[in-house]
């Protein structure tokens, strides 16, 4: 109770209720715990809203008390000081507005569906940007065990521009592009051209845990008031006019229907009054993915189906057709033997391919060209057999013919 104080500054009973004990039927528990903070001095009540809620705050023992409590990479917020008028009674705070109510209840019903705890919440993170800006963000949520490592909320009761909205989305979008201390500009830009290699470059990655999956650490709009046609107007235009930074581009190529969403922003919307109406809330199919037309539940939306996953499958496909498309025109292009009219082997084309002269049986197939070099061969031995024996014969000295009385006379 005093940690999840000391992250929202203030809450309800009902606020904390479906924050830490979702499990229960009504917040008694939680307002009787309350009760005993505040006989101890830990909380107080700062004032009571005009839905009949009373708004607890820590007091400044309760402060020092959840300081202690929180880890150190938990930001705590700062301390609602008591004011009181000339006679010592406590003035009534009216600080506390629908926004900052808005704000509490979506962390709430997030962690009562199992989105983190409120450890996994922080408010109002600073995104510094070079151009002299800085882009709060209403809530940061990091609830790996969900499936979702890291997420920013903007909570949004349809009463600015829907410019604005866009205007915040811009930022998002520079802020995640920044690079990181030290990085060398050359490689971040080769890096592009890989994919999800590019975020090892940039500052975003080193004060948020990985995605798990393509793009920036996804944005959440909450909206709620007004009625429900505004909000899904709202809805709309926002998905009209912000498509440039989370539409994320197709990837070329006949074939290839999938889309490159690494330096895409996720962006996600909801409503609360969607949520809370919704019997699994948060949990539920209550988030649409901007640029789709279903609800889904927040894991289904932040997938990317049509992304890197179909661009691996489409790839191997355009590779299987290429190399298919290759070897057609290879085949069309291979000899034929002029003798027996059969096609070459990889071998024998090679063979013939190898030498920049060409040979003498180039246009037969292996086996017609070693019948053709034997024969030739045979021919060539006849050839040289006869020659000898020509030769032999030429060579050989005349005989002469004996006389009749045996040895001839002599000269």
């Amino acid at each position: 109770m005093l940690r999840a104080l000391g992250i929202f500054q203030r809450a309800t009973a009902d606020q904390l209720w479906r924050m830490l004990r979702p499990a229960d039927r009504h917040d008694r528990i939680t307002r009787d715990t309350l009760n005993a903070l505040k006989e101890t001095g830990l909380v107080r009540v700062e004032t009571r809203l005009e839905s009949g809620h009373q708004l607890w705050v820590l007091t400044e023992k309760g402060h020092k008390e959840a300081r202690l409590l929180l880890p150190k990479s938990v930001r705590i917020s700062a301390l609602r000081k008591l004011r009181l008028d000339a006679k010592g009674r406590p003035v009534k705070d009216d600080g506390y507005d629908e926004h900052a109510a808005a704000v509490t209840s979506t962390a709430a019903v997030l962690t009562g569906a199992g989105y983190g705890t409120p450890l996994s919440w922080q408010t109002e993170i600073a995104h510094k940007l070079p151009y002299g800006y800085t882009q709060y963000a209403d809530l940061t949520m990091r609830a790996p065990d969900a499936g979702v490592p890291a997420m920013l909320l903007e909570v949004d009761r349809v009463n600015e521009p829907v410019d604005e909205l866009v205007d915040k989305l811009r930022r998002y979008h520079d802020w995640f592009e920044l690079l990181a201390p030290k990085v060398d500009a050359d490689k971040e830009k080769a890096a592009r051209r890989q994919g999800a290699a590019v975020h090892d470059f940039r500052l975003w990655s080193r004060i948020y845990p990985a995605t798990c999956r393509e793009g920036y650490v996804p944005v959440a709009f909450v909206f709620t008031g007004k009625t429900a046609a505004q909000r899904e107007s709202r809805m709309q235009r926002l998905e009209q006019a912000a498509r440039a930074y989370f539409a994320g581009t197709p990837h070329r190529g006949a074939g290839f229907t999938s889309v490159d969403y690494h330096q895409a922003v996720p962006v996600v919307v909801t409503e609360l009054e969607r949520i809370t109406a919704d019997p699994a809330g948060a949990a539920g199919k209550v988030w649409r993915r901007l640029g789709r037309d279903e609800w889904q539940t927040l894991s289904e939306a932040l997938d990317n189906p049509d992304g890197e996953q179909l661009y691996q499958i489409q790839l191997r496909e355009a590779r299987r057709r290429q190399a298919e498309r290759e070897a057609a025109h290879r085949e069309a292009q291979r000899p034929v033997c002029t003798r027996c009219g059969n096609k070459f082997t990889d071998d024998r084309w090679q063979e013939t391919t190898r030498s920049s002269w060409p040979g003498e049986w180039d246009r037969l197939c292996g086996p017609c060209a070693k019948e053709a070099a034997d024969r030739a061969e045979a021919e060539r031995v006849a050839r040289r057999q006869e020659q000898e024996a020509e030769r032999a014969a030429a060579e050989a000295p005349a005989v002469k013919p004996r006389s009749r009385f045996g040895i001839g006379r002599r000269r």
